[in-house]
This record gives C-alpha cells, sequence and structure tokens, in this order.
C-alpha cells in the first residue's frame, strides 16, 4: 500500500510540477527559472506543514505522509533541476545565479519553519481540544 501511495502522489506531484512551468514560463522577462523556484517553495512550505501537523501525534496516517511527503512533494521538487539552472544562470549572470542560489536557500529554509510552525501548532491546538 505503501508503494501505491507514492506511486499515485509522485504522478500528482510531477503533474502539479509540469503545470507551474508550463503557466510561469513567462512571468520573468529575464532567464530566471521561476517555475523551479516555485515549486521548490512550495514543496518547502508544504513539507514542512505535513511535518509540523504529526510532530506531536499522528494526524495524517503513514501510508498518506509518504504518498505526500515523499511522493507529491518529492517529485514535485527538484534538486537537480535547481543545480542544472543554477549553473546556467552563472553562465549569463553571477549575480542572478548568486541571487537564485541564496533566495532558495533563505526562503526555503523560512517556508519550512513557517509550515513547520504552523502545522505544529495546529496539531496541538486539535490534542488540546480534544
Amino acid at each position: 500500500m505503501n508503494y501505491l501511495a507514492v506511486g499515485l502522489g509522485g504522478m500528482a506531484g510531477s503533474v502539479i510540477r509540469y503545470l507551474i512551468s508550463f503557466y510561469t514560463v513567462n512571468l520573468w522577462s529575464g532567464y530566471f527559472p521561476i517555475g523551479t523556484f516555485i515549486a521548490n517553495m512550495c514543496g518547502c512550505f508544504f513539507l514542512g506543514l505535513l511535518t509540523g501537523l504529526n510532530e506531536n501525534k499522528e494526524v495524517i496516517p503513514k501510508t498518506i505522509m509518504l504518498g505526500l511527503g515523499t511522493g507529491m512533494i518529492g517529485s514535485l521538487t527538484t534538486f537537480s533541476t535547481f543545480s542544472l539552472e543554477t549553473i546556467q544562470l552563472f553562465e549569463s549572470s553571477s549575480i542572478m545565479a548568486g541571487f537564485y542560489v541564496l533566495s532558495s536557500i533563505c526562503l526555503g529554509l523560512l517556508l519550512a519553519w513557517v509550515g513547520f510552525c504552523i502545522g505544529n501548532h495546529r496539531s496541538r491546538k486539535g490534542r488540546l481540544e480534544n
């Protein structure tokens, strides 16, 4: 069952990633990998949120967590594309490449932390009300 959950989540995440890239390709006037950036930032936030929700007790069953976290978010986000796009940016603009790396790391960490805090708070709030 876990394999099926990861597989289905992976299919959904890859389609979501494609749609983000498809609809954001013209949002930036210069070459900036905005689709990958948005997908990775969303993944940071939502993985933090899911993890925070399950921090104090199992709010989301393990199979669903695997499907959403490992499957969907794992296929939505991508380090390999981020790395390649950084190299391509560096060839045309080292400043833009530096901006891409720093903003991805700093905002990604911030969004993961915010998502985790929100999920953890919601989990504790739900536990106290029961």
